[in-house]
């Protein structure tokens, strides 16, 4: 069965029977998905922090014991969550826990995020997640599991996907653009993003079999990073980058034997570094 929940919440304050009619329109909606078919036990659970304007979420869960947990601060969001897979999350990190208490999983205003996962190997789907932290303003944040993301947002899938991917992002800082993907026929990929800065543009594409590894700290502002992994091997990339100024890198690992590659960039050039590097 397929669900489909758009809708748009605008100014709701912290008045508890705002939030009441929200919760029980999900659950007249849970119900009714309950009595029109088997029971898919898919969640829901979006909680508002604080004065909340112009809020704009889209949810599609079209598979079973998928589970959306997160809560939102701030004014003029947008959230769009795709589920087209069985047992799969998407929310608040288990490494901190939910953050609810401190301004949100996502806290600020402006903020665009967008979460595509999808299986397409029925009871043999393992579990995507994606977790994920966002403290700040503007920051455009667009996720695949199961898909290929373009550099310019296209979105591309194919027959072939058995889930099982991760993702953790976090991001304090504004104006950041990051663009995640992941998809393989049975092997599991991982990424692990700290984005501390502000100005930051982020793409990591992880395909084919062999488990892909990345894990990426960005403690400055205004770097570029492209990180490429794909061939059937096992690769791993791990990068940290800090500095008074920025960092261009581009990393592909496209090979099919394993590779492996660290760097930890201090970059206090006047007008940035460059880092290219290809292990094919």
């Amino acid at each position: 069965m397929k669900a489909v929940i758009k809708s748009t919440f605008y100014k709701i304050n912290r008045d508890p029977n705002n939030w009441f009619i929200v919760a029980l329109w999900f659950g007249m909606f849970l119900c009714f998905a309950t009595l029109s078919t088997k029971a898919i036990a898919n969640d829901i659970y979006i909680t508002q922090v604080g004065t909340n304007d112009d809020l704009d979420i889209e949810i599609k869960q079209d598979g079973e014991d998928n589970e959306i947990k997160m809560s939102v601060g701030g004014s003029n969001n947008e959230i769009v969550i795709y589920q087209e897979t069985d047992d799969s999350y998407v929310g608040y990190t288990t490494s901190w826990g939910p953050l609810q208490n401190y301004g949100g999983d996502l806290d600020g205003n402006n903020n665009v995020l967008k979460v595509y996962q999808r299986c397409t190997a029925g009871a043999n789907c393992k579990e995507d997640r994606f977790e994920f932290h966002i403290a700040g303003d503007n920051n455009d944040i667009i996720a695949g599991q199961g898909y290929h993301i373009t550099t310019t947002k296209g979105i591309v899938t194919d027959n072939s996907e058995y889930g099982g991917q991760f993702m953790k992002l976090d991001v304090h800082g504004s104006n950041n653009e990051v663009i995640m993907s992941q998809r393989a026929a049975n092997d599991e990929h991982s990424v692990t993003a700290y984005v501390y800065g502000s100005n930051n543009e982020v793409y990591t594409s992880q395909e084919s079999n062999g488990n892909k590894t990345i894990n990426l700290r960005l403690n400055n502002n205004g770097n570029d990073v492209d990180i490429i992994q794909g061939g059937s091997a096992t690769h791993s990339a791990t990068v940290t980058l800090n500095g008074t100024y920025s960092t261009d890198l581009d990393l592909t690992q496209y090979s099919d034997t394993a590779q492996s590659y660290s760097l930890t960039q201090t970059c206090q050039t006047n007008g940035g570094c460059s880092v290219q590097v290809t292990q094919n």
